[in-house]
């Protein structure tokens, strides 16, 4: 590693970089359960009661991942999977 300036700590340059990676990682999860959640709505929004309970079975297995990582607050994971759910039962 290379010399340090003074008042530089090791850890916390390391944290930067790791806080860097997450923030990556997150954003993609977010981004892929936002558009998951968009084609449940679209195929409510078409009455396609087969396409819509299909992408609502991948949209909850994105929700849980998501929530299994921390990405995204368990009551938040439950209440979009609560809404989607009824969305499609309105079929």
């Amino acid at each position: 590693m290379a010399k340090l300036k003074t008042g530089r700590h090791t850890s916390a340059l390391k944290e930067v970089r790791k806080a860097a990676k997450r923030t990556v990682r997150n954003t993609a999860t977010k981004s892929k359960i936002k558009s998951m959640a968009k084609k449940v709505e679209l195929a409510v929004k078409a009455k396609d009661k087969e396409v819509a309970q299909s992408a609502l079975n991948v949209a909850f297995s994105e929700w849980d991942k998501a929530k299994k990582r921390n990405v995204i607050h368990k009551n938040a994971a439950s209440n979009q999977k609560a809404r989607l759910a009824k969305l499609v039962a309105s079929i």
